[in-house]
């Protein structure tokens, strides 16, 4: 009898199991474009051996056996695309600083988490994300006064320049040292103005991450991306930096900016998605 109750009790399981699958695809039997929801990015910034990262304590040490930690650590993120199962991408607010860019400031973290709240965005099942590192060009180029709004808030921030020279994409500032981290180093990039006009090289660099399951954006679903930021890649990246007197104050699209640009274009991954209904 116990057995007969016990195999009559996995067939419950797997029948709830079953209807539940079919009435979660039931959502995307038809996928309707007028209908919108909702999604977040959560970006954390941490050292992979050591978790998240608290400005003015934690250390690390780069792979060229350098101290180094953190008093600042801001970022601009632009041009979010969302890419579904089939390939096509929808752009959130693509060239449009005003609705489409963001300061991920450290300083503003909360649990170590900084939160991008998207809307209006179709129902779909999403399994790519891409977004730009810094500001494009092309936005750049609408002038200031096609980007007031967002001009107004990187500059509360620290994120800018004279207009001129534009925007900050990365600043990091800390302390460094062979043995204690006692040597004052900063490191601000971003393209200073306009590229061709200058003969400089693009900063503006763009980052796409697959999700480990897809983002299930409805009415109901508002999915939330986690995404890590392994700030090791500054100095730990492709190119093994160790700073010096010769490179520990930079501004602009110096060489050693190219380099720590590249080295933090792959300092991304997508931890988790959470498909909860009314998430935050």
């Amino acid at each position: 009898m116990k057995t007969i109750k016990y195999f009559l009790n996995l067939s419950f399981i797997a029948l709830l199991t079953l209807f539940t699958s079919c009435n979660n695809d039931d959502d995307f039997s038809e996928i309707k474009s007028t209908e919108t929801g909702k999604i977040q990015l959560k970006f954390e910034n941490g050292f992979d051996n050591l978790g998240g990262i608290v400005l003015d304590q934690t250390t690390q040490t780069s792979s060229n056996g350098q101290k180094h930690k953190l008093t600042t650590l801001k970022y601009i993120i632009s041009n979010i695309t969302l890419i579904d199962e089939k390939g096509n991408e929808f752009d959130y607010h693509k060239n449009d600083p005003d609705k489409g860019a963001f300061v991920i400031n450290q300083d503003s973290a909360i649990a170590n988490v900084v939160y991008l709240n998207l809307d209006n965005i179709p129902q779909n099942k999403y399994t790519k994300v891409r977004f730009g590192l810094g500001v494009s060009q092309k936005a750049y180029l609408l002038g200031q006064t096609g980007q007031a709004t967002f001009w107004e808030k990187a500059k509360k921030n620290g994120m800018t320049w004279a207009w001129a020279a534009g925007y900050v994409f990365f600043k990091i500032e800390g302390f460094y040292g062979k043995t204690t981290t006692d040597t004052f180093f900063l490191t601000h990039t971003g393209n200073m103005g306009d590229i061709n006009k200058n003969n400089v090289q693009d900063l503006y660099k763009e980052v796409t991450l697959d999700l480990p399951t897809s983002a299930r954006v409805t009415s109901k679903i508002k999915p939330s991306i986690h995404i890590m930021a392994n700030l090791n890649t500054y100095l730990s990246g492709n190119h093994k930096l160790t700073l010096d007197e010769s490179n520990n104050n930079i501004m602009g699209s110096s060489n050693f900016a190219q380099l720590v640009t590249e080295n933090i274009q792959n300092m991304f991954r997508v931890d988790h998605v959470h498909n909860d209904e009314k998430n935050q």
